[in-house]
């Protein structure tokens, strides 16, 4: 009876679980939409504004603007509240009342918010590139092959790192708060302090500078350091995971500690 129950459970029975938890709540799908009107917005406003402008963009350069910007922010609100929510509302003692190991739960969430992430960036960043390209009709420099795929494979690892990295958060400060003032402070003001101080050569390795260069060609400039990335698109990722990984150890040392 033992061994029935244990197959019909375990790591395979968390992830089913935290499936369909991710996908009951209006939380989710408000994320979801919200980072899809912003893509979608700015890439139609970024396309019209090709028509009339003087600087020629190509589709993939409007996707990484301010669509893909403001985007990243419904990634981290629901990759956020996916775990402070359950704080919040109490479900967390019911979580890990079903799942007892606790480092079962944060693979569980992370399983889940991964593919998702992933496959949302990538969609996100075809589309805004499709819609831009439609709507500036010529006007701007074209989108080749192999830059609209780095673009598409780069948002969708940045996304579904940069979920990781919120969900770690998470467990170890158990506030939507300060998940969100946390993470928004290490990819936004952070870099820019420290360049300030007179370390520019460190920004790159922050995970929202890390994320963009992922997305760019080698060799091609950061649209939002407007410098070169020193690094190909690969390692940009691997920056970003790096971030994520330490943020879950992090998460699920104090999730033992806390809440044995």
């Amino acid at each position: 009876m033992t061994a029935s129950v244990e197959r019909r459970g375990g790591l395979s029975g968390a992830v089913a679980a935290e499936w369909t938890k991710f996908w009951s709540v209006r939380a989710t799908w408000w994320c979801l939409a919200t980072g899809a009107a912003l893509m979608l917005g700015y890439g139609t406003l970024s396309g019209i504004a090709q028509r009339y402008g003087d600087r020629p963009e190509g589709a993939h350069t409007i996707a990484l603007g301010g669509g893909f910007y403001l985007t990243q922010f419904a990634v981290i609100a629901l990759a956020t509240l996916f775990v402070t929510s359950e704080y919040a509302g109490g479900g967390i003692r019911s979580t890990l009342l079903w799942t007892p190991v606790r480092s079962r739960v944060v693979v569980a969430k992370a399983a889940v918010l991964l593919p998702v992430l992933f496959a949302y960036g990538v969609l996100l960043a075809c589309a805004g590139m499709a819609l831009a390209g439609a709507v500036k009709d010529g006007h701007g420099l074209p989108t080749s092959l192999e830059a609209g795929f780095t673009t598409a494979s780069g948002m969708g690892g940045y996304f579904a790192l940069l979920g990781l990295l919120c969900t770690g958060t998470g467990w170890a400060l158990r506030s939507a708060a300060g998940t969100l003032v946390s993470v928004i402070v290490l990819l936004v003001p952070l870099p820019l302090i420290v360049a300030s101080l007179g370390l520019p050569e460190a920004v790159p390795y922050f995970p929202g500078i890390a994320g963009v260069n992922a997305m760019v060609e080698t060799g091609q400039p950061n649209p939002i350091t407007m410098t070169p990335a020193p690094y190909a698109p690969w390692v940009g990722l691997a920056i970003c995971a790096a971030w994520a990984a330490a943020a879950l150890l992090a998460g699920t040392a104090v999730l033992r500690r806390r809440d044995a």
